[in-house]
């Protein structure tokens, strides 16, 4: 890779990619690098989890065949190495993806140790969900080369990634990885500033609080929740946002539809409490009612489930024109 002091351009068959942390979310980005023919170096400071890593990730692999998402499994695999030395699994990296636990101090230690192996113009991006890059990259000598790259689970099935810079960010290496991201086939979107949660959680959380409230208050069972964003909302969403939906839903667009639906979307948000809506006796009750519907030891069973429905609505996805 260039220096982050010059424009660069993303070259797949000759850029390595390192992974920090060979859990779910390290495992998942090292298909979506090697899948896309970049060369992946997978490092873990727990042992078993990186002998484990070759395995699971094969399975994800087979599943993604299946489902036409992969050309063919041990073609990706070459792709993918385990080191548990992290100079060694960091040499020669233009990227790193720092999976880690969601902690500032122990992101801090893990970027000071990154920073002594790799070399000055490595890109240092992180999985976390949440936490501005800025609180783990500020002690660091070169913290313009810092920034996030926030996945949804599973990054292989979903490929939105949110790519927030800190202030202190150089402009090549936010640009650098968006084009890493479009390479690999994801779908980048640049949050502009810092904010926590930034986009994806904010709004995801919008919709738990409120959905909480309605729950907790009375208005609608869990099942029944689940059935309006199903069948309602997200039957749009998994094709349109939310702002393209509201240009369509009205005859002259976005501001036809604000002056028609405008006053009492601004009534219900003034109608909302500032209590908390995760309280004990919500999700209690919240538990019993998804337990009712799915026992406890079913999850594993809905979890695969989720995943082939997840693969098969990608593949959709794939054939549609924009």
């Amino acid at each position: 890779m260039q220096s982050i002091t010059e424009e660069s351009q993303v070259q797949p068959t000759t850029m390595t990619i390192g992974v920090v942390g060979a859990g779910l979310i390290g495992r998942a980005w090292a298909i979506v690098f090697a899948r896309a023919g970049f060369t992946v170096s997978v490092y873990d400071v727990n042992t078993a989890a990186l002998e484990n890593a070759g395995s699971a990730i094969r399975q994800s692999l087979v599943d993604l065949q299946q489902a036409g998402l992969v050309n063919g499994v041990e073609q990706v695999m070459r792709h993918i190495r385990f080191d548990g030395d992290l100079a060694s699994a960091m040499q020669g990296v233009g990227y790193v993806q720092e999976c880690g636990p969601e902690n500032v101090e122990g992101k801090r230690v893990i970027y000071r140790e990154l920073e002594s192996v790799v070399a000055d113009d490595t890109i240092l991006a992180s999985s976390t969900s949440g936490i501005a890059a800025s609180l783990f990259s500020g002690h660091l000598r070169r913290p313009e080369r810092c920034l996030v790259a926030h996945p949804v689970n599973p990054p292989y099935l979903i490929p939105l990634v949110e790519v927030v810079p800190t202030p202190q960010t150089a402009d090549v290496a936010t640009n650098t990885t968006l084009a890493l991201m479009e390479a690999a086939q994801q779908a980048p979107i640049l949050v502009r500033k810092e904010i926590e949660g930034f986009v994806l959680n904010r709004l995801q959380g919008a919709l738990l609080n409120e959905a909480l409230r309605l729950f907790r208050d009375g208005y609608v069972s869990a099942e029944d929740l689940d059935k309006t964003v199903k069948y309602g909302l997200g039957l749009r969403w998994s094709f349109m946002g939310p702002f393209e939906t509201i240009d369509l839903n009205a005859p002259a667009g976005v501001v036809d539809y604000a002056n028609r639906y405008g006053p009492l979307y601004h009534q219900v948000d003034q109608q909302r409490g500032r209590e908390n809506p995760w309280d004990e006796t919500t999700l209690q009750a919240l538990d019993k009612e998804r337990r009712d519907l799915l026992p406890s030891a079913q999850l594993p069973t809905r979890h695969e489930w989720r995943d082939r429905r997840l693969m098969a609505l990608m593949a959709h996805q794939r054939s549609m024109p924009e």
